[in-house]
Parts: C-alpha cells; sequence; structure tokens
C-alpha cells in the first residue's frame, strides 16, 4: 500500500501568480481562505497572490503569508481531488501548514502566528543587518567549524540554520561575518550561493524575540495531531500538542533538520512525496536525501491537463531539480 507523505515548501518557493491555476481551479477558495486572510491580516493576499509581481513578494511580511495561503489551498485542492496524506513535515515556514493538515492548528490561528513570526524576525534583521546563504559541497560539520573560526576571527555571529540535504547548507548571521565565511567556503571548494530570507530565520540571534512569540504560542489553542506529525526543528515525530508548542518556540533559533526530518517520514513508512505547495525545491531535496524516491509536485498534481500524483521527474531544471513544466527553478533560491 502506498503511503504518501505531503511536505510543505519555507520561503524561497513563493513566486508571482503563485496562485492561479488553484483558484481557477477551485474559485470557492478564494473566498474560504484568502478574503477571509485579506480581513484577518490587512493584506491583499489574494491579489498578490494571483496578480502580484515577485517585487510585490519580497517582503517576508507578505510572502510568508501568502505563501502558507498558496500552499493550505494546494492542499485543499489536493483532498478534493481524493489524495490524503499518510504524514506530513514542513520545512521552516512549511512546518506551520503542515501543523494545520494534521489537524493541530486552525488555520486562522497558524496565519496569525506565521505574520507575527515574520514581522519579529524581520524587525530584527532590520536592526543587526544580516545575510543568509547556502553552501553546497561542504559537510555540516566543516560548516559548524568554519562559522566557528569566522566569530572568532569577526566577532559577529554566523550560524548553521538549516540541513537542507547531506551537501547543502544554510548559513546565516551577520551580514560580515557571514560575507567572511562565505569566502573561506569558497576556499574550501564549496559554492556559495546568497539567499532573500529577509531576517535571521533559525539564529541564535532571534533571542529576543522569543518571549513576545512565546506569549502568543501560549495563548493560541494546539492540539494533537491526527496523523504521522515530523518536525523541522528536531527531525522527529510531534506526539502531542504541547510538543507542537516547543517545536515552534524552538524554530525561531533553531536550525532546520530536513534531513533527518526526511529519514523519520521514510522510517514511518512513507514512500510517495507530494511536494504541496508552490515551488519545486523540496522535491529535489527529498530525491537527494532518498535517491530513487517517488517525488512529485502540486504544479504537477493540479496543474492542468494532469493528473492527480503525476510525477515530478517529468522534466529536469537546473542543477538536476524536477519541476513539472512552467519556469525553471531559478537557482539561487532555497528555503528558509
Amino acid at each position: 500500500m502506498t503511503r504518501t507523505a505531503f511536505v510543505f515548501p519555507g520561503q524561497g518557493s513563493e513566486r508571482a501568480g503563485m496562485c492561479t491555476e488553484l483558484l481557477a481551479r477551485r474559485p470557492e477558495l478564494a473566498e474560504t481562505y484568502f478574503r477571509a486572510a485579506d480581513d484577518l491580516l490587512g493584506i491583499p493576499l489574494a491579489r498578490l497572490c494571483r496578480d502580484g509581481s515577485d517585487r510585490d513578494l519580497e517582503d517576508p511580511v507578505v510572502a510568508q503569508p501568502a505563501l502558507f495561503l498558496t500552499s493550505l489551498v494546494a492542499l485543499e485542492v489536493l483532498r478534493g481531488e481524493g489524495l490524503e496524506p499518510y504524514a506530513v513535515a514542513g520545512h521552516s515556514l512549511g512546518e506551520y501548514t503542515a501543523l494545520v493538515a494534521a489537524g493541530v492548528l486552525e488555520w486562522t490561528d497558524a496565519l496569525w502566528l506565521v505574520r507575527l513570526r515574520s514581522e519579529l524576525v524581520a524587525t530584527v534583521g532590520d536592526r543587526v543587518g544580516c545575510a543568509t546563504a547556502a553552501v553546497i559541497g561542504l559537510s555540516r560539520r566543516d560548516l559548524v567549524r568554519l562559522c566557528a573560526e569566522t566569530r572568532a576571527a569577526t566577532d559577529r555571529v554566523v550560524e548553521v540554520a538549516g540541513d537542507n540535504e547531506p551537501r547543502q547548507t544554510v548559513v546565516c548571521g551577520e551580514a560580515e561575518a557571514v560575507s567572511h565565511l562565505a569566502e573561506a567556503a569558497r576556499a574550501a571548494g564549496a559554492r556559495v550561493r546568497p539567499l532573500r530570507s529577509g531576517g535571521p530565520f533559525h539564529s541564535s540571534l532571534l533571542h529576543e524575540a522569543e518571549a513576545e512569540f512565546t506569549e502568543t504560542l501560549i495563548a493560541t489553542a494546539f492540539r494533537d495531531p491526527v496523523l504521522p506529525l515530523v518536525s523541522s526543528v528536531t527531525g522527529g515525530r510531534i506526539e502531542t500538542a504541547a510538543e507542537a508548542v516547543v517545536a515552534l518556540r524552538g524554530q525561531l533559533t533553531s536550525p532546520v533538520r530536513w534531513t533527518q526530518a526526511v529519514m523519520t517520514l521514510a522510517a514511518s513508512g512513507a514512500d510517495r512525496y507530494v511536494e504541496v505547495g508552490p515551488g519545486r525545491v523540496l522535491g529535489g531535496l527529498v530525491r537527494r536525501i532518498l535517491p530513487g524516491a517517488r517525488v512529485h509536485t502540486t504544479h504537477a498534481a493540479v496543474g492542468p491537463a494532469s493528473r492527480v500524483g503525476a510525477p515530478s521527474d517529468t522534466t529536469v531544471g537546473p542543477a538536476g531539480l524536477p519541476y513539472a513544466g512552467g519556469p525553471a527553478v531559478r537557482e539561487e533560491r532555497s528555503t528558509v
């Protein structure tokens, strides 16, 4: 029996017009989700997701709620086609969509948390002056060592912010330190790609934001998950509402452990992976973590003239990342 895991992307997968096909297929979802979200946040998310430009989505305070809603609509479209997940996980921001899919959070509560999280991170980022980069070709252990050496040399913060797959690690910190580390990583033979994150996600620079965010988490209703839910913070299962609260609190300052999360999904019995959202980044990461895995994308699953669950490797984009038609994955993008 096939066991399908839904995986939800983080920031970096957003793109202009990302919800156009989904809402064309299920126009009633614009009322159900986007109009309610517009009223709740005061942001014209429906217009931005259908007609906005990439420039409109550069601000994480806009991009993150927009991506969360697009992934949520994609989830509803898939469920409407009869495809239910056996297990779920989300990368960074995508963890909030996974929590909704697993019945832990109401979607409006998750949306509000996403908005608050992005505002807190952006505020710290504006004050500190931060940068984020993906390093390809060095082990996590080597990156941890380079971070320590850079911090000693610059007296500035730079840390591992995400383990995306065995040979791709995200670093984040103060801009001077990230630049210094990038030079050291290139000298060691790695490739380095600057990322647009909008703030110091998953770093100790966010300690000052923990108290306010924790107060809101405590005031929010959480429930135990109704299906297997894997955390990208710990890489392990979330079994209770209390564990979900701890995971979201820790997500502010802890690195993403995506490799371990995918391995946990596989160990739980998942043998097919559907990337639920506008991007194709996670599909590429899953295939690097689990060579030979059956990976699918929402674009393939719900796009016109395609069947639900069509494989994502019908075409190959840059750097081997699979996509099923449409624009190729831009190489400077990762997910945070």
